[in-house]
């Protein structure tokens, strides 16, 4: 249990493993940083692919690391996850099953690519607890445009895998029996190919696109702590998630 490197034929499998359904605390999210790093400069990598063992890819960020007394180490490490991803020379690709929701959600789209199974649902529901995904603010509207991340983002609503597919989030819709199977010859179409040509076509990609990254999510980092943590419904919100009941919105 926790998370494991399978390394082989220039494909570094990062298997995330904290059932029953993947969720990321401050242990864990540890340990995928380690797992991210010990790639990172490896030249026998050429493709990094990262997965949720069991049914589920990852149910999100434990709401218990989102209290006050943790929340500065929770997004300090959280957030290094991703900036661990976008200092990855390799293409990175997501393999989904299932639920991948909250911080689960932000570390599938965040990957190069995604392929994901039928049963898959994604979404962003920190709305519904009175806080919002700093990642996914970032990345969503990049991906899929600002009207679309908004609606998501706004209700905490879930899509399916085809809806996923339709807007451009994942990019390869399979049976769920035949996930494995697929992952890999996806894979194995870019392992297959010149490593430092992968790795240089991606970075002439990302140059072109983006490169605020570092800049935007301290920013919206420095939004989250300092702002929506210290509101009182953030704090009700997250206190009636983990008691079990409705929160009550004092708009304040």
């Amino acid at each position: 249990m926790g998370v494991t490197v399978d390394k082989k034929d220039g494909v570094a499998k990062i298997i995330i493993d904290r059932p029953p359904v993947n969720v990321l605390d401050i242990s864990t999210m540890r340990e995928i940083n380690k797992a991210l790093e010990s790639v990172k400069d490896n030249p026998d990598v050429n493709v990094v692919v990262i997965y949720g063992k069991g049914k589920t890819f990852s149910a999100g960020v434990d709401i218990k690391d989102h209290t006050p007394d943790k929340v500065d180490e929770m997004i300090l490490v959280f957030h290094q996850i991703f900036h661990n991803l976008a200092e990855l020379e390799q293409p990175t690709v997501g393999v989904i099953r299932g639920s991948a929701l909250g911080g689960g959600c932000e570390v599938a789209i965040f990957c190069d690519m995604v392929i994901a199974s039928e049963t898959t649902k994604l979404g962003q529901p920190e709305i519904k607890v009175g806080v919002f995904p700093p990642i996914a603010a970032f990345i969503l509207p990049r991906l899929i445009g600002r009207k679309k991340a908004l609606e998501l983002l706004l209700t905490g609503d879930a899509i399916d895998a085809r809806e996923a597919y339709r807007v451009g989030l994942v990019n390869q819709v399979v049976a769920d029996d035949k996930l494995e199977a697929a992952a890999d010859a996806f894979v194995a179409r870019l392992s297959s190919l010149s490593g430092i040509v992968l790795k240089l076509t991606k970075k002439a990609i990302y140059q072109g696109i983006d490169q605020d990254f570092n800049n935007v999510i301290a920013k919206i980092k420095d939004f989250y702590v300092n702002e929506v943590m210290k509101t009182a419904d953030a704090n009700e919100g997250l206190a009636a998630f983990l008691q079990k009941r409705l929160p009550t919105w004092r708009n304040k």
